[in-house]
């Protein structure tokens, strides 16, 4: 597949499969526990991302599925990162960055003030990523995930509703 171009594409039904197993994949290399909030939006990312007006985008190469992120819609009109991760054989190309670049396009479409996300302080090369990008780290708050010990925001200059 070395050669093949990357595309960055919206969620189909096809990719419900390489959505789950991609992230399984890095939970586990992570050695993370797939926790309660895993097994709900991977399980459903139709009713636990999409329906409530998130976006899923994915990375293909060759028409298969080597990476993904997930955009949820927040209660207070920001949407959440989620989910992301590249596959192994994949990653050092800008790929993560190429995502994070959808997802803030889409958000402001939609007119969001912020992106948030929350990420554990063993991810360095996510960490360098987000902080490239212009997230900035916020105190610690309550989230379902054992994991996550920061948390970080990107203002994107709308005001909230």
């Amino acid at each position: 597949m070395s050669g093949e171009a990357f595309a960055i594409v919206a969620y189909r039904p096809e990719h419900r499969d390489a959505w789950r197993t991609l992230n399984e994949a890095w939970l586990a290399e992570g050695g993370f526990a797939i926790e309660a909030k895993d097994r709900k939006v991977l399980g459903d990312p139709e009713g636990q991302i999409l329906t409530p007006g998130g976006r899923i985008f994915f990375v293909e190469q060759a028409g298969q599925a080597v990476g993904c992120c997930a955009l949820m819609a927040m209660d207070d009109g920001g949407y959440e990162v989620a989910k992301m991760t590249i596959a192994p054989f994949a990653r050092g190309q800008g790929l993560s960055r190429r995502l994070l670049d959808a997802c803030e396009a889409a958000a402001r479409e939609a007119g969001a003030h912020r992106l948030y996300l929350e990420t554990s302080s063993t991810l360095g090369p996510a960490l360098a990523l987000y902080d490239s990008f212009g997230f900035v780290r916020l105190p610690p708050r309550d989230t379902p995930y054992v994991r996550a010990d920061v948390f970080m925001e990107k203002t994107l200059g709308f005001s909230s509703p």
